[in-house]
């Protein structure tokens, strides 16, 4: 598109630069390029061919989210379940990263493979968050759990437990094997659980390991913008979900969009940029990534009534 519109100007476009005739128009950079064609820059990961030309000349380009917008990092695990690292560990590393909210979300007890938490172990972690927090400056550690789907769409804790936790997110991790209509309606069942906050990496695929589940994801986000409940976007490079080609859709029904590591590690912590990527090219703004709100917001919109 972008040889055309030179073409249209009786130029010519190509690797090796924007000709008029045999001369070279001089451009330093991509910024100066497009200005040369009487655009605005476009980012890299809009080039689709699906109407950023257009959005261009109208002045509606998105203001692509960058990593520094993010305010906190959820879903994270720890020592309690799976993780590699202790709850004050991961929020000193979130802390050195410039969070200054983390969410803790260890797996509940029907993930006994990742020796996810009971009613008892949960509360014994909530004491030691407790402590983090009076300790540690700069940072709020909340108290969250990455709770269980289960085969029928209800969760793995009651609704009286869940609603002491600060954060809730859900996921399926087991029975994989389903129909486009028993997915569908095994995880719309779950969002529109009052106490779930976030979808949890929305197909449970592992790349290169596993497929996921099939989805009918437009009517998940139905679902989602119904009950104000968020769907995250997974950093962790094994999932790195949801697809873009759904993140239109999803700001157009107003679904807010955490993007999550998903980590296991303090290491992993580091992988938010996977997260952001695929948020960029889905076209996705500050303003509709659930985690790049101030910790204040981002409580009041979770702990508003669905």
């Amino acid at each position: 598109m972008m040889r055309q519109r030179a073409k249209e100007r009786g130029w010519k476009l190509n690797e090796y630069g924007l000709y008029e005739g045999e001369k070279r128009i001089a451009c330093d950079d991509e910024v100066g390029l497009f200005a040369a064609l009487d655009l605005p820059y476009i980012a890299p990961e809009l080039r689709e061919g699906q109407g950023e030309i257009e959005a261009a000349e109208a002045k509606r380009l998105p203001e692509l989210v960058i990593e520094q917008h993010l305010k906190g990092t959820l879903h994270v695990h720890t020592t309690y379940s799976d993780g590699r690292n202790t709850v004050e560990e991961m929020a000193k590393e979130a802390l050195s990263l410039g969070y200054t909210y983390i969410g803790i979300c260890d797996h509940s007890k029907a993930a006994a493979y990742a020796n996810g938490l009971n009613e008892t172990r949960v509360r014994a972690q909530w004491d030691e968050i407790d402590q983090v927090n009076e300790t540690l400056d700069g940072i709020r550690v909340l108290k969250g759990i990455e709770v269980d789907i289960l085969g029928d769409g209800r969760l793995d804790f009651d609704g009286d437990f869940l609603a002491e936790f600060d954060v809730v997110v859900a996921s399926i991790h087991s029975k994989f094997a389903m129909t486009e209509k028993e997915a569908t309606d095994r995880v719309i069942r779950a969002v529109k659980n009052p106490h779930v906050d976030i979808l949890g990496h929305p197909t449970g695929r592992l790349l290169l390991a596993r497929e996921g589940y099939p989805l009918d994801m437009r009517a998940v986000i139905d679902a989602a913008a119904e009950t104000q409940t968020a769907i995250e976007i997974n950093a962790n490079p094994a999932r790195l979900e949801l697809d873009w080609r759904y993140l239109d859709y999803a700001k157009e029904k107003g679904v807010k969009i955490p993007i999550n590591t998903d980590a296991h590690s303090t290491a992993g912590l580091a992988d938010m940029h996977f997260g952001v990527g695929i948020a960029r090219k889905g076209g996705l703004e500050m303003g509709d990534v659930q985690n790049a709100l101030q910790l204040e917001t981002f409580l009041e919109g979770i702990n508003s009534p669905k």
